[in-house]
């Protein structure tokens, strides 16, 4: 039986060497013949190794995921490796080509396994059906407008990532950000100018400009005798302040 061959390309090395434990685990008979951080180095790995499966980030420096399945060789089947939910429901509709979801959970991949290797197994699933598959998910991608789910922390030695459902609010704070969730803090290098324009508007409202807050976490907007405003926050004994800049979001309420 023909030995299963295959690469992982994405720009988080937490989540490459992740998924690569996991799959030894799930798949002891396929070799991970390669990695790579970025598009243009995945494109060359796959080039030279032609292995039958690629695992792709599809938002990484260089090239696409999409972008780089284009120029796999042979039969080869990529794998996308997405953030964003709403591109992977929009975008896999075919049901042709599979993903994971970052973070990547034991069972789903246990069941994209499965799945190659039925695909493997199968002489049918020709390259061309592959290109056409890519051909929707492109159209698809350039019709989503992708938005930050995940924020990537440091914890301890590694990197987590947390939902930004579960994010209360972002603040700045000398050369960080604070991330806060219900029950803790966490420091990152991002900007709120950067996160502004990375998270979702209808879900994040800046209210200062050292703030953003995630909008159904709001329990309570306060107005002052100034006709300051200030926001409650449900669980949560600390305040929020809105600044004058941006009161007019509060006045209508």
């Amino acid at each position: 039986m023909k030995q299963i061959r295959a690469i992982i390309a994405d720009d988080e090395e937490a989540l490459r060497h992740s998924l690569k434990r996991k799959l030894a685990a799930l798949w002891p008979d396929m070799i991970i013949c390669g990695e790579s951080g970025d598009g243009v180095a995945a494109l060359q790995l796959a080039q030279t190794v032609v292995p039958d499966i690629a695992f792709l980030d599809i938002k990484m420096p260089g090239l696409s995921g999409i972008e780089v399945a284009r120029g796999l060789p042979g039969a080869c089947l990529p794998v996308f490796i997405t953030a964003h939910d709403e591109f992977a429901v929009k975008a896999f509709e075919t049901g042709a080509i599979d993903y994971l979801l970052k973070p990547v959970i034991d069972s789903r991949l246990e069941k994209t396994v499965q799945r190659l290797k039925t695909r493997v197994a199968d002489p049918s699933f020709l390259p061309h059906t592959i290109h056409e598959i890519l051909d929707t998910l492109a159209l698809a991608a350039r019709n989503t407008h992708e938005h930050l789910q995940w924020i990537k922390v440091q914890h301890k030695d590694s990197i987590r990532l947390i939902s930004v459902n579960e994010i209360y609010y972002f603040k700045a704070a000398d050369k960080y950000t604070v991330v806060r969730t219900r029950d803790k803090e966490f420091l990152i290098k991002k900007t709120i100018k950067e996160l502004a324009a990375e998270l979702s508007p209808d879900q994040f409202w800046q209210i200062h400009r050292a703030t953003l807050v995630n909008v159904a976490t709001i329990d309570m907007v306060i107005r002052s005798l100034t006709s300051n405003y200030e926001l409650r926050l449900k669980g949560l004994h600390e305040t929020l302040v809105v600044s004058r800049s941006f009161s007019h979001m509060f006045k209508q309420m």
